[in-house]
Formats: structure tokens, C-alpha cells, sequence
């Protein structure tokens, strides 16, 4: 098998363009000399640029999960109320993780592959005033649907002032997240994804109502401390070692999203989102998520049809085809499959994966 040539359909880890290869080699600087100061300071300000803020912006040495917790431990104390928003197994990640540093969390559950509604967080907003934060994860990879994060940061911020954080790692960088726009106050995300580099980098915005909590945060931190981060980056370095090689990556990433313009970016994301929930349903497959206005442009999952062996559709799809889907995660194992369309990838790519189940699926019984 050669894995280079796989076509690697996960929602993360993304393949990675020539270009950014070819930057990543770039040999090893002095990451507390002038060189790094350049490096770090350009990629802060056109990560602002992505995230679409004037907050800090900060670039972490960890995967996505890095940021989420930062965001965590620099606004919270243990005893904390925050309610937690999930409809998938990354939603309620994060809110084990809440769980893990001892915040006193309010689960408010929906079901996989539907939406969050906004008004649900109205009404726990409304039940209890002693919530401090909502959490949230924007686009939920495990089953295909992005939230309505405007509407949902409207109700939060707009109308009950409650600090607002956002897990954006399968979004940012793919999907319009106007951070300042719609004002979040702690956005997380990491490099594995949109950013089309490998992992090991984190990004996080953190705004001002953001850092008015961390005065009284109580959270044990030390690795993820953002009040250090800040200091270290006030003359462009970073507290521990970063990820140099991804970091040089990550300015090439940074170049080609910003020559391509953000509104490019996010419409490509749009019709090769509905180039794939066309194409699948045109096999005769069925989507998780049934609202169209909600379905993810970055991720497609995709009911395993019933009486087939899914575990041999995936292996035929990677041993025969060379081609890798994601499974389903939690409650959703074996259930459905998912394709990830986010970062680098062309119609082509997706065409692969389409022409490669209609020779599949008649095999496992379809």
C-alpha cells in the first residue's frame, strides 16, 4: 500500500499541499532570536485576519484539545456553572473536560445529528442566572452539522452578557466565524484541519471579557497559561519550545488562505460541501443531519445502510481503493461513516471517493 498516495478523507489530519511540505523544511532558528520574533509576529497578526478579530491571537505547541482546555483553565474556577451545548461526541468532549478541572457543568443535551437551538439556551439561561459561561462547539464533526453559532452567541452574549467559548477546531479557517463580528470571547482551533498543516499547533483568540475572568480564575494551569503567553509574546517569543517545523507551515497556510481571500475560502467550503451531500445521495445513501441549511461544509456523515457490514466498507474502501473514511464516533459507531471535505481537497478528490463506493457497495450487500 502506498500510503502517500491514499486519498485521506478524514476530517483531520488533512493532506497537506507542496508548498507548505516544501516550507516545513526549512531549517531549525533561535526560538528566542529575531528570526522566531518575525516568524511568530507574522503569523499572529494574519491568524487575526482569519479569526476575523482585534483579540489576542495565540499560537499554542499542542493539538486542538490544547486550546479547548486553555480556554477552560485561563476563565474558570472549580464550582464554576457553565452550561454545556452538545449534540455529538466532540461537544461532549468538551464538556468532560469542564468536568475534569471541577466546573459544575449544566448538560443540555440534544440529539446527534440535529442542530442546537438557541432557544434551549435561552431557556437554561434563564433557569439559572448564576450560569457564568455557555460552551459550544460550532461545527460538530462526529455528526456533520455546523450550529447556528451567530444565533446562539445573540442569546448568550446579546442578551445574558455570559462569557461565551467556542470550540471551532473543524470550522475556523473554512466556515465564516466572524470572532469580533459576532462577539466570542475565547474561539479554539487547531492546525490539523482548515489550516492544512500537521498537527501539533493550537490557535486561540481571547478577548477582553475573556481576560476580566482570568483575573479571578482559579483553574490549576502552567503549560496553557495565556497570562504567560501574553507576556512572552509582547516580544515575540513563546513560553515553551514551539513546533518550529509547523509553525513555518503555518505561515505558508497563512499566505495561500489570505492570497485566496477568506470569502473564497468560505465559498469553495460551500460548493464542495453540497458537491459531496449531492454526489451521496445520488448513490442512494442517506445523510445523518436532515437539514440542509445545518449541514456541515467541512465534514459529511453518512448513515452505514442496514443489513451491511460497515467494518468492510471502510477496509475495502482503504485496502482496494485507497481511499480513507472516518467512522462514526460514541453512540454513532458502526452506525455511520463520515468524508471529510475541508482544506486541501478538489472535486476531484471527492469524485475519487464516490466513484470508489459505487464499486464498493454492491459488495457489502448494498
Amino acid at each position: 500500500m502506498n500510503i502517500v498516495s491514499q486519498n485521506l478523507r478524514t476530517p483531520g489530519p488533512t493532506p497537506i499541499p507542496e508548498d507548505i511540505y516544501a516550507a516545513m523544511s526549512d531549517p531549525m532558528i533561535n526560538h528566542r532570536g529575531p528570526e522566531f520574533f518575525d516568524l511568530i509576529t507574522d503569523c499572529t497578526e494574519k491568524l487575526k485576519q482569519v479569526f476575523m478579530t482585534g483579540k489576542d491571537v495565540f499560537i499554542l505547541t499542542s493539538s486542538g484539545t490544547g486550546a479547548l482546555e486553555a480556554s477552560i483553565v485561563n476563565t474558570l474556577s472549580p464550582g464554576d456553572k457553565v452550561l454545556a451545548a452538545s449534540a455529538g461526541s466532540f461537544g461532549d468532549r468538551y464538556a468532560d473536560a469542564l468536568d475534569a478541572y471541577g466546573a459544575d457543568v449544566q448538560r443540555l443535551t440534544f440529539e446527534w445529528g440535529e442542530p442546537v437551538d438557541p432557544e434551549a439556551i435561552r431557556q437554561g439561561l434563564q433557569a439559572d442566572p448564576e450560569i457564568k459561561a455557555v460552551m459550544i462547539t460550532h461545527n460538530e464533526t462526529s455528526t456533520g452539522v455546523t450550529h447556528d453559532l451567530q444565533s446562539i452567541a445573540g442569546v448568550v452574549k446579546g442578551e445574558f452578557g455570559k462569557l461565551l467559548l467556542v470550540d471551532a477546531v473543524s470550522s475556523l479557517g473554512c466556515l465564516p466565524l466572524p470572532v469580533d463580528g459576532w462577539d466570542c470571547d475565547v474561539v479554539s482551533t487547531g492546525s490539523q484541519k482548515g489550516f492544512m498543516i500537521p498537527p501539533g499547533l493550537a490557535f486561540i483568540s481571547f478577548g477582553g471579557a475573556a481576560w476580566a475572568a482570568q483575573q479571578s480564575a482559579t483553574m490549576p494551569k502552567f503549560y496553557f497559561d495565556l497570562a504567560e503567553a501574553k507576556k512572552y509574546l509582547d516580544r515575540g517569543q513563546t513560553p515553551w519550545t514551539p513546533n518550529l517545523s509547523a509553525m513555518y507551515g503555518l505561515r505558508a497556510a497563512l499566505n495561500n488562505i489570505l492570497d485566496e481571500g477568506l470569502e473564497g475560502v468560505f465559498d469553495r467550503h460551500v460548493s464542495i460541501g453540497q458537491f459531496t451531500r449531492d454526489g451521496v445521495r445520488r448513490l442512494g445513501l442517506e445523510l445523518l443531519c436532515a437539514d440542509e441549511a445545518r449541514a456541515s461544509n467541512t465534514v459529511t456523515a453518512v448513515k452505514m445502510p442496514a443489513h451491511i457490514d460497515g467494518e468492510a466498507l471502510m477496509e475495502l474502501m482503504r485496502a482496494e481503493e485507497n481511499v480513507v473514511l472516518a467512522g462514526g464516533q460514541g453512540k454513532l459507531t458502526g452506525h455511520i461513516f463520515r468524508i471529510g471535505h475541508l482544506g486541501y481537497v478538489t472535486e476531484a478528490d471527492i469524485q475519487e471517493v464516490l466513484d470508489a463506493l459505487g464499486r464498493v457497495l454492491p459488495r457489502v450487500g448494498f
